[in-house]
């Protein structure tokens, strides 16, 4: 692959399948084989569930031929030309044990007679499953991929995310294809910072890159951890009082966490990019108080 050729191709689109709106990422990058270049698409799927989606391979399919039509009518190529390449990937951070067929044609049942099988649906994408590796085993790896698990684990705890941030830098900087890298994973990571409320994306807004403004980015970064627990101190401290120094101390600063948390979530409901569940598991609240401050929202 020539990564001085990767393109980033994303965009948001409304399925009519499911009618719902997703976020992917697409890349085309020119792979050389057989002594001929192609440009390949790479299409990157996050599923940000807790709970395994057995309709994947369905989504995928669709999500897939969406895209190609999206090619057509953006006049990449046209239907007479013939369509590119591509190389379907899906990023899994959940916690339970991956069990979705991994390709479509696995989900036909019962399996067709012979003559039948060239006839049906077949795509399989690549799963990454981001709970399969443990943190001494993302460590060990040492890749930027490697590096980008470890944030999405630590995104709970803003100390563990500063250290996995920095990490992943370092990574960067010792990376090959470096400059590409740094590009695509610094706006990566603002999108990802976005979810976590509006301190943690300003943590980066004057961040171009990770690798050039690495000064910069601990700087801010420290800065924001120092805020985030002062801010769950200041509550903790205010709402513990009544109950005890140390008792109450304890119990402020769970509940300051917890307003941490609802305002995180009041943020994500605003900018729609998610559903309940997403929200409910980037935020740790529960899935009904999440239902409850959707409906508090003005229409």
């Amino acid at each position: 692959m020539d990564f001085s050729t990767l393109t980033d191709h994303s965009g948001s689109y409304i399925t009519p399948l499911f009618g719902e709106k997703f976020e992917d990422k697409v890349w085309s990058v020119e792979v050389k084989w057989d002594g001929t270049r192609q440009r390949v698409f790479v299409y990157l799927l996050l599923e940000f569930q807790s709970t395994v989606d057995h309709r994947l391979p369905i989504r995928m399919l669709h999500y897939v031929a969406c895209f190609y039509d999206h090619l057509i009518k953006t006049h990449v190529t046209t239907a007479r030309k013939g369509m590119p390449p591509i190389f379907p990937v899906v990023l899994y951070n959940g916690s339970k044990r991956w069990t979705a067929r991994e390709d479509i044609y696995r989900m036909i049942r019962p399996e067709p007679p012979g003559f039948m099988r060239v006839y049906q649906p077949h795509l399989r994408y690549y799963l990454v499953n981001e709970s399969a590796f443990s943190e001494e085993e993302l460590a060990q790896r040492d890749t930027p991929l490697s590096g980008i698990f470890e944030v999405e684990k630590a995104s709970k705890d803003v100390d563990a995310l500063q250290e996995a941030v920095q990490r992943l830098a370092a990574r960067i900087r010792a990376h090959p294809e470096k400059a590409r890298l740094d590009e695509v994973i610094t706006r990566w990571l603002k999108r990802h910072l976005r979810r976590l409320g509006t301190e943690a994306e300003k943590a980066l807004e004057q961040v171009n890159s990770l690798v050039e403004d690495n000064a910069m980015l601990a700087e801010n970064l420290q800065t924001w951890a120092e805020k985030e627990r002062q801010k769950g101190e200041a509550v903790g401290l205010q709402k513990g009082r009544q109950e005890g120094r140390q008792e109450g101390e304890e119990i402020g600063l769970r509940r300051g966490r917890q307003e941490n948390a609802r305002e995180t979530a009041i943020n994500l409901l605003a900018l729609g990019l998610l559903d309940d569940h997403q929200i409910a598991q980037t935020t740790g609240l529960p899935l009904d108080e999440v239902k409850a401050l959707r409906s508090d929202q003005p229409h």
